[in-house]
């Protein structure tokens, strides 16, 4: 799945001018600034701070919805999206962070990395993991 969701940026008087952006899908994801370009900039760090709040809940990860016209797409770095994956997989099938760890032979904390959207974990983990998940032959569910 690519996780990249639609955003809407609005003017706003803030101090003299300023943008505020919000995702539909993702309500909590809020930033702004006084340009449109910082804006835009700094909403990949809001909802990348928003989608680690529903793993650190053990929410669901919201499907991303498709843009409306002028809605620009604001897309998860491939790591971020990898661990999305990864914990979407880990939920689908009931598979515990303490199952995945024995079945990895890893200490729970490390998976708690892998799942971690600011802990820069090495791609290849990520996706070891997640192949573990999908195959289920080393994964209690």
């Amino acid at each position: 799945m690519r996780y990249a969701y639609p955003c809407d940026i609005v003017s706003y008087e803030r101090q003299g001018h300023g943008f505020l952006v919000t995702f539909p899908d993702i309500p909590a994801a809020i930033t702004g600034a006084d340009t449109w370009d910082e804006s835009l900039f700094l909403a990949e760090d809001a909802l990348i701070a928003a989608l680690g709040a529903y793993i650190h809940l053990k929410k669901d990860i919201p499907t991303p919805s498709s843009p409306r016209d002028g809605q620009p797409m604001i897309a998860v770095p491939p790591l971020q999206s990898a661990k999305l994956a990864l914990y979407t997989e880990m939920r689908e099938r009931g598979v515990s962070q303490s199952d995945l760890a024995d079945a990895l032979g890893v200490g729970e904390s490390d998976i708690r990395d892998l799942l971690d959207l600011d802990w820069d974990s090495p791609m290849a983990q990520v996706a070891d993991a997640l192949e573990a998940v999908k195959s289920g032959e080393r994964v209690p569910a």
